[in-house]
């Protein structure tokens, strides 16, 4: 275990029995309090293979937002959101998707990835794959390449990379 994968193990919280009975809430949140390890975890993130190769960037609602925002300053890639529906004005994109505690959609801008080709996603975490799969599916129906879907926290026992298609790199498996 590296230094910043320590770093990020004692920043992080766990809540039993959230959003619902049966879930135990990985938050992340508490790492944006430590603005050092928060660079360093920017940096690290902006370093794979796939965030280099792609055009563009996909963040997924809502805290792949910043991390996503945070890649993308640090790389100069340009920020396509996908956000749930009734948040994104214009002509989009959607496709809906279970969870580990319900169902939902989401949606992108079809506008807003129309001259790129290749994407790379970024999420908080990867619990059973169903958002990020929506996203790459949303993103291949429209022809488009999917590199990578970059993670700070993949929970492996939940085998959410089986869902998707494109490489995982996640910063800590847990």
């Amino acid at each position: 275990m590296n230094q910043l994968e320590r770093n990020l193990l004692n920043l992080f919280g766990s809540y039993k029995n959230f959003p619902k009975e049966g879930i135990v809430f990985c938050d992340i949140l508490p790492v944006l309090q430590d603005p050092e390890v928060f660079h360093e975890l920017i940096q690290s993130m902006s370093q794979s293979e796939g965030i280099k190769n792609s055009d563009a960037i996909v963040a997924i609602d809502a805290r792949g937002f910043i991390f996503g925002t945070a890649i993308s300053l640090h790389t100069k890639k340009p920020l396509i959101f996908a956000r749930k529906p009734g948040k994104l004005p214009g002509h989009l994109i959607s496709d809906s998707y279970s969870l580990e505690y319900g169902k939902n959609t989401l949606c992108i801008q079809s506008e807003s990835i129309k001259k790129y080709k290749s994407f790379s996603i970024v999420d908080d975490l990867l619990a059973t794959g169903g958002t990020a799969a929506c996203v790459e599916k949303m993103l291949l129906n429209q022809d488009k390449q999917v590199h990578e879907l970059v993670v700070v926290v993949e929970l492996e026992e939940l085998q959410g990379k089986n869902k998707l298609h494109c490489e995982v790199k996640s910063q800590i498996t847990l």
